[in-house]
């Protein structure tokens, strides 16, 4: 190895001392010609000493130029060095491995050139490192004065892409550019398990600009190859940055077409980066037959105290022909804000919004997509809040406001609660313990109380926040007070006593009569400051009670266990439809018949009872479950639950002048393999008879008792299928030993080179039937449906997944989905179709999975949260 001192000017010849450089020349010549042509195994160091080194004490020397190769040749005459086999050349911070480098002193010049087979083709590259960054060529030069650099089908790494060039030129450290080169961020192009990319960006002309803490990509015209394909996907000019922070980009669309509007682009859009805490992307959808949509989207962030987004869905539906019948014209928006505090960063005071206004036809004329393919257009209602909440540190209330907005698109009305306000207390005992075990009625009293302040009223979307919708606004105020305790009775029994107590004020109170020339009711609305108080009291026991049936040896079933928890309690509420209190009114019909209604019916705090309640309530709770013998058990013993509840309740009313007993309900929950199938279900029982007239549809319920007609029957099942369930997973490496390269590593060949792989699919399955009838109707109602949701993985990368509903009382299919996804290796592949209905729609879309390109041609954002819409 040789070590020179390398001077940025050109060595001048000096005067003096020309015997001395000449003696020195020769004996360095002379070192040249003994040195061996391979190095002994016992070298330590190739590094010539400080005696063999030249040094010119009057110029000052920019840097030291370190080499070492197999072969080292230096000629004097021509001021050259060349490195043969193993070469390597340090200068500064930049290191050059070669098969072959020579050093041209005089012109300040390095050439390095890759190995070469018997055809002169370089099979192995010239590897450049500088400043941590590798760069492969197949050949290279570098001037040292002037620092620029030039080099031949460079390959260059740069964050999560390579770029592949030609020809390139290296002006500084900062700036290189390129002739035909390919940017790609195909991971196996780029760990070289494949020796061609499955895509890349092509570009005649391309400059990387590089800075302290990112760099890019700048080009002129630049083209999409797939699979070496070109393809029809050109951009006039890129700009890709290359940063771990977020950048700026372009919104990449899904494109397809939809029955009633024509083919689109939807969410083609742009990103853009606001600050350290903001980001903003402005969305569109565009429809071929004049339908548009504009969607801007900002999400927010502080870290440790709050996070949320807001966004929006402004747009017009055009559908049919102008000039035609069929020719519709509608505007829809939507407007949606989340907000989310963080635990930590305050837990005595905290806010959260969900708020999702939209326009009532919004969904019915909806331009996203997305709330296609995901079900949204099925919402019949929309829920907004917004919430305020005060703690205190040595004080027991909890003070909570809300500002709420539900929006009912069947009906078209709207119901606003602004504000809303609750005081809370929190529940306390109100007696000490004697000796810290609360034990008694008494010592375990506990009281619950609080104070509810509401603004409410109903209006459509046309009067939100007119003077119609004030007109029409209610206040009132709300006060409850629950007193509860309970004790151990003969060590078996738990008996308990409570009391609850309704304190109400409102705004507005209404009053009713009948109209003879309307020949209608007309009900009458009074302002003014009114109020009622109510209360009640309930005793009841409880218990628990096991029993066990035990089965012979050898039985597959070894025993059943019963649990049954019985409750009896009774509930005295006075008659406060009496006409000492006021709550009630009445009036006269069209037939004449006294009829009487509440003041405070529909109002914003409710309406007191009517009737005196003396009432025996019972419920009847039990537990099922069967223990099997199972060898797959550690134990031996397999417990399955027949019923985790199974519940049976009704009430006697003493007080009652008519029916007596209430409807007897029944309702179940269980589940079975390895609670794998869930089942819930409920019965509604009348046991009193109801009989129908000939030519009425309103059935007359009669006095006569024990005919238990249904009256409500309601069953949902769901049940999740999946290959894991059916069978154990298999180990390929193990029982293969080939494994396929490249793409195929995912998959093993048998000795036949058939490919074996899991088929993973999941199916889950929802049936739900409901049945109804009460004494209203003759006609019950019914609803069956079964809906079917799944995925299948054909491959390691295709997926097959879809959703459907069969509604069998109209025998016709349901909202249904059906869609792929491909994983072509650097991107993805997604296409979703939904085959009929009201939105018969496809949709295709060709994302690039590498984050640093995801910034430039984005398909996902690196956003601080979601955003509202559903995709």
């Amino acid at each position: 190895m040789y070590t020179y001192k390398y001077n940025k000017k050109l060595v001048k010849t000096v005067s003096k001392n020309i015997l001395q450089i000449l003696i020195i020349l020769i004996f360095n010549n002379f070192l040249a010609q003994q040195t061996p042509k391979k190095l002994p195994e016992n070298a330590v160091n190739d590094t010539i000493s400080k005696k063999d080194t030249i040094v010119l004490k009057k110029e000052p020397l920019e840097s030291v130029l370190q080499t070492k190769a197999d072969y080292q040749r230096r000629d004097f005459q021509k001021k050259m060095v060349y490195l043969n086999k193993n070469a390597q050349v340090k200068y500064q911070d930049m290191q050059i491995d070669a098969d072959y480098i020579s050093i041209d002193e005089q012109k300040h010049l390095m050439y390095a050139r890759g190995k070469q087979d018997s055809l002169g083709r370089i099979i192995e590259p010239v590897i450049t490192t500088q400043a941590g960054k590798k760069y492969e060529t197949t050949e290279f030069q570098y001037n040292t004065l002037t620092r620029q650099a030039i080099a031949f089908n460079a390959r260059t790494e740069e964050n999560e892409g390579v770029i592949t060039a030609n020809k390139t030129k290296k002006y500084n450290d900062s700036i290189f550019a390129m002739s035909r080169a390919d940017y790609t961020t195909d991971d196996y192009y780029i760990k070289k398990k494949d020796t061609a990319a499955d895509y890349f960006l092509r570009a005649r002309y391309l400059k990387l600009v590089k800075t302290k803490n990112k760099s890019s990509i700048v080009s002129g015209p630049i083209q999409m190859y797939i699979e070496q394909v070109p393809t029809p996907l050109i951009m006039p000019f890129a700009i890709l940055p290359f940063s771990t922070k977020r950048s700026a980009g372009i919104l990449i669309p899904s494109f397809g077409e939809r029955q009633d509007v024509g083919f689109f682009l939807n969410g083609l859009g742009y990103y853009q980066p606001i600050g350290e805490h903001f980001d903003l992307k402005i969305l569109s959808d565009i429809y071929t037959k004049g339908s548009w949509n504009l969607r801007p989207e900002m999400n927010y962030i502080k870290k440790y105290r709050y996070s949320g987004n807001f966004s929006a869905d402004i747009g017009t539906m055009v559908r049919g022909i102008k000039g035609l019948d069929d020719y519709s014209k509608t505007g829809t928006y939507r407007i949606a804000w989340r907000h989310t505090q963080d635990s930590k960063a305050n837990p005595f005071l905290t806010f959260s919004a969900s708020v999702d206004i939209v326009s009532t036809k919004f969904y019915n004329n909806t331009l996203n997509n997305n709330y296609i393919l995901n079900q949204n257009v099925l919402n019949t209602q929309q829920n907004s809040t917004v919430t305020l909440t005060k703690r205190f540190l040595k004080l027991p209330v909890t003070i909570t406001g809300t500002a709420s907005y539900s929006q009912n698109f069947a009906t078209g009305l709207s119901d606003l609660r602004l504000p809303q306000m609750n005081v809370a207390i929190n529940q306390f005992y109100l007696f000490r313990s004697k000796t810290g075990v609360r034990s008694g009625l008494l010592e375990n009293l506990t009281v619950n109380t609080g104070i509810n302040l509401s603004n409410f009223v109903q209006t459509n979307e046309g009067e939100l926040f007119k003077a119609a919708m004030w007109d029409k606004l209610q206040t009132g105020v709300k006060n409850n007070i629950a007193l509860g305790t309970n004790t151990t009775v003969a060590k078996y029994f738990t008996f308990s006593l409570g009391a609850n107590i309704d304190n109400a004020l409102t705004t507005k109170t209404i009053n009713k009569f009948y109209d003879p020339i309307q020949n209608k009711v007309i009900t009458e609305t009074n302002k003014g400051i009114s109020g009622y108080s109510t209360f009640s009291t309930t005793a009841s026991i409880q218990t628990t009670l096991y029993g066990q049936a035990n089965f012979k040896k050898g039985s597959a079933i070894e025993a059943i266990r019963h649990m049954m928890t019985p409750s009896i309690g009774f509930t005295y509420s006075p008659d406060f439809g009496g006409s000492g209190y006021g709550y009630f009114k009445n009036y006269y019909d069209a037939n004449g018949a006294l009829t009487p209604y509440s003041i405070f019916e529909g109002g914003i705090i409710g309406s007191p009872t009517t009737g005196l309640v003396g009432a025996l309530g019972f419920n009847i709770g039990n537990n099922l479950e069967m223990k099997v013998r199972s060898k797959s058990d550690s134990t031996g013993v397999k417990k399955i639950k027949i019923f985790e509840s199974l519940n049976l309740s009704g009430n006697y009313n003493f007080a009652a002048k008519d029916h007596p007993f209430s409807i007897i309900t029944i309702t179940g929950q269980s589940s079975f393999f390895n609670n794998k199938l869930s089942l819930n279900t409920s019965l509604s029982l009348d046991p009193y008879r109801i009989i129908y007239l000939p030519g009425q549809d309103a059935g007359i319920r009669t006095e006569e008792f024990g005919y238990f007609s249904v009256q409500g029957f309601n069953v949902q099942m769901s049940y999740p299928l999946s290959s894991e369930i059916f069978g154990e997973k298999t180990d390929y490496s193990k029982k293969y030993k080939t494994k396929g390269e490249v793409r195929n590593e995912n998959y093993y060949f048998d000795d036949d080179n058939y490919a074996h792989f899991d088929q993973a699919w999941t199916l889950n399955v929802n049936a739900n039937y409901a049945y109804t009838k009460s004494s209203a109707s003759r006609t019950p109602t019914r609803l069956a449906s079964v809906g079917l949701d799944g995925s299948l993985k054909l491959t390691p990368y295709w997926n097959i997944n879809g959703s459907t509903h069969y509604d069998m009382v109209t025998q016709k299919l349901a909202y249904t989905r059906i869609g792929f996804a491909r994983d072509q290796r650097s991107f993805t592949i997604n296409f979703n179709w939904v085959p009929f209905g009201q939105y018969k729609v496809y949709d295709f879309f060709i994302g690039i999975k590498a984050n640093i390109l995801s910034d430039a041609l984005k398909y996902k954002d690196r956003s601080f949260t979601q955003p509202n819409a559903p995709f």
